[in-house]
């Protein structure tokens, strides 16, 4: 068990503790890190998720510059790991003050959040979290970024909610993120329609169907849109027969 005032060096010594030599082989080639691609030079110790989740309950405290160190590292695993320690931390603030710390401190550093993983296990936890009672605004200066790792962070936060029973935004960031030439978005943003849609079905057929949407989206973002649709519906859906 790590001890109080955890240091960043003393988490990745544990993390290469944990390494398995057969995930270390294949995590490269799930996360897409040749050449041309988007997850393309990082580097994993071979670790998988539990294991991390495992390794953050034991740490009771650590500073966000140790946090920083792990964020800035060039191993996928003590990146992720720092996330799940940063949304560990919003987790147990306890006051607004303390949140908006984590909060900008994770947007500051954005640029390490650099894995469709790394967005999806923290994203909806520290920025969807923070802003049911902010501004949310600045969803669409993430969306219009042009930064695809910032673009998927907008749309995943909506995560938050939706599961408020909130779509609105979701809606909104998908709109702006319809054309996207990105598969990761793709993925991301029929995704949360999805979830929309689990728990307002009309709000997601409505969407989809005002301006022919379904018809202007890639395919695999409508086909992730749709997928808990009945299946006469979904194949509609799928040749354009609304």
């Amino acid at each position: 068990m790590i001890t109080q005032h955890s240091t960043a060096q003393e988490i990745k010594g544990m993390l290469f503790k944990l390494s398995d030599p057969q995930k270390k082989e294949f995590l490269p080639y799930f996360f897409k890190t040749g050449k041309g691609q988007y997850g393309e030079g990082d580097k994993f110790i071979g670790v998988v998720v539990p294991k991390q989740r495992a390794l953050v309950k034991t740490i009771k405290k650590i500073e966000l510059a140790e946090i920083e160190l792990l964020l800035c590292d060039p191993y996928h695993e003590c990146r992720l790991t720092g996330l799940l320690l940063l949304v560990q931390i919003y987790q147990k603030a306890s006051t607004e003050e303390d949140k908006k710390v984590i909060f900008d401190f994770y947007i500051a550093h954005h640029t390490h959040i650099n894995n469709w993983d790394l967005v999806d296990l923290s994203a909806p936890q520290i920025v969807g979290d923070y802003l049911l009672t902010h501004a949310r605004e600045v969803l669409v200066t993430y969306a219009q970024s042009n930064h695809l790792w910032l673009q998927r962070i907008a749309i995943i936060s909506t995560f938050a909610f939706i599961k408020k029973n909130q779509f609105a935004d979701t809606f909104a960031i998908a709109d702006l993120l319809l054309n996207h030439p990105h598969d990761l978005i793709h993925k991301a943003v029929g995704w949360m329609l999805r979830e929309a849609g689990k728990r307002d079905f009309e709000a997601e057929y409505n969407f989809l169907l005002t301006n022919e949407r379904y018809k202007r989206m890639p395919r695999t973002m409508l086909r992730y849109a749709i997928e808990k649709f009945p299946e006469p519906m979904r194949q509609d859906f799928l040749k354009g027969r609304l």
